[in-house]
């Protein structure tokens, strides 16, 4: 029987989401129904997509009994009350990354979802891309001998959308694309918390991060350094050094297609799409729903590749390092 799935917001990233599904073999993967703010918004991605039923309202979806589990796509200012929402519902969630605002959301979406007995998940979708499920298979083999450095930038021009300037809205580059850094880190260095976090970072005249630079430092040795920027793209490299060699992505470390290793190139190239999409490479979303489906099929509550303690940790990451660049939310005042 195909999981059904229902989706939370009908904005851009719900969209590739969307059409990443249409990817998987429809007796696996069903769209049951869409919810939005906006009920005629929602007709419409009902009308584009083929799904049955459009809500105006998150509470309808959330009581909707056909629906299996929902993909939260909100903006990150709206993902620990909406989130909430469903899992008190006793529905399963995948929620975009980042998982809430702050380490203090995180934990009470984990402990709700425990009470409710019910799958959480963060949408990190770069976990999931054969490249990400290779290097964990190396790093298994020690094919690396000792890990010691990790290297990654992520950048993307882009200062002229609202949401990313404007801190009301969860705005700057740290939640929304300089998580993948920290999520990289913790996926090879393991879900331990670094012994030493220092950041120094740039902020835009609305006062959120535009541009951060963060060193992990952690046990055996061991460290990672980042960059990532609103403001100009960045190629997105990324390697992985250990004492017997290195591991190279030379672009896109947020969606790798492309790995090196000792001279050798791995290549996994994404399925082609029939539908245009709001985000480059955006086709890899379909990784992380099957996962998904794969975890429910087992009867899972969480992921055992993106398990909720690491969700905690890289929030508590981000946390600190916003604390040191001097980024505060309004959420990060709630008692």
């Amino acid at each position: 029987m195909a999981l059904r799935w229902g989706i939370c917001s009908a904005g851009k990233i719900s969209h590739d989401f969307l059409v990443a599904l249409k990817t998987l073999p429809p007796p696996d993967h069903k769209v049951v129904a869409i919810a939005s703010s906006d009920l005629k918004r929602a007709q419409e991605y009902a009308d584009k997509h083929g799904i049955c039923r459009a809500y105006g309202s998150y509470e309808e979806l959330a009581q909707d009994p056909e629906v299996d589990v929902v993909y939260v796509g909100s903006i990150h200012t709206q993902h620990h009350a909406r989130t909430l929402l469903f899992l008190r519902a006793k529905k399963n969630v995948l929620c975009e990354k980042p998982l809430a605002m702050n380490a203090a959301e995180v934990r009470d979406m984990i402990q709700v979802a425990q009470e409710n007995d019910v799958f959480l998940m963060e949408g990190f979708w770069t976990r999931f891309f054969p490249v990400s499920e290779q290097i964990r298979t190396m790093l298994h083999q020690k094919s690396l001998g000792d890990l010691k450095v990790l290297r990654a930038q992520l950048g993307f021009k882009m200062d002229n959308i609202p949401r990313l300037v404007e801190k009301k809205l969860g705005g700057g580059v740290l939640l929304d694309i300089g998580c993948y850094c920290i999520q990289f880190a913790s996926m090879v260095f393991g879900p331990e918390k670094p012994q030493s976090i220092v950041a120094s970072g740039l902020l835009h005249d609305t006062g959120v991060d535009e541009t951060m630079a963060i060193i992990l430092n952690y046990s055996g040795n061991r460290q990672a350094l980042f960059n990532c920027s609103m403001m100009i793209n960045l190629p997105g490299e990324a390697l992985i050094a250990g004492t017997d060699g290195i591991i190279k992505i030379p672009e896109h470390m947020n969606s790798p297609t492309v790995m090196f290793l000792k001279g050798d190139r791995w290549e996994w190239p994404l399925p082609p799409s029939l539908e245009s999409l709001f985000f480059k490479e955006s086709i890899g979303l379909r990784y992380e729903a099957e996962h998904v489906r794969q975890c429910l099929q087992k009867g899972l509550k969480e992921s055992p590749v993106m398990p909720l303690c690491e969700s905690e940790n890289i929030a508590t990451i981000m946390d600190e390092a916003r604390r040191q660049v001097g980024v505060v939310y309004e959420q990060d005042n709630v008692v």
